[in-house]
């Protein structure tokens, strides 16, 4: 673990995805899964630019060429496609945010960190077709449906 993305406040998975050393009991990166919880409850919350936020800024704690960069570059394009559609109703810029999004996430392990990234490459490869495939999408994390609260909006306000 780096000591610089460690965070002994951050609790334990449901159950034993990619990231979390049950031996050991710690996530390899804490303030990967602290960024995580955040912007997918945010994200499910239709806070899209504030989801966005709490994976960009944790990425810029990781080296290129890393799973842990390719990850939260695909989750910022996530979030920054499902802005760009719903916010600006441009489905051309959602498509390309989506296709880089693929890119980066196309090795990332399929539980990492929580995250159900099956369930999220398969949406976004729908959505490239037919954005209507966004539509009631939740990004699921530990088999749960997270929703937002005060405290996720604080952490993305307290990034900015």
């Amino acid at each position: 673990m780096d000591e610089h993305t460690r965070d002994d406040s951050v609790g334990p998975p449901a159950g034993s995805p990619t990231g979390w050393d049950p031996d050991a009991e710690q996530w390899e990166h804490a303030t990967l899964r602290r960024a995580v919880v955040h912007g997918v409850a945010l994200y499910n919350d239709g806070a899209f630019h504030e989801s966005h936020d709490c994976f960009e800024d944790e990425w810029f704690n990781y080296g290129r060429g890393t799973t842990e960069s390719a990850f939260l570059h695909g989750m910022v394009q996530v979030a920054a496609g499902a802005y760009k559609h719903y916010d600006f109703e441009n489905d051309d810029g959602m498509r390309s945010l989506f296709e880089t999004a693929l890119q980066y996430l196309r090795d990332v392990p399929r539980d990492y960190y929580g995250i159900d990234l099956l369930d999220v490459r398969t949406t976004v490869t729908n959505a490239i077709a037919d954005p209507d495939a966004l539509d009631g999408w939740i990004i699921t994390l530990d088999g749960e449906a997270p929703e937002a609260r005060d405290a996720d909006y604080q952490y993305a306000e307290r990034l900015g």
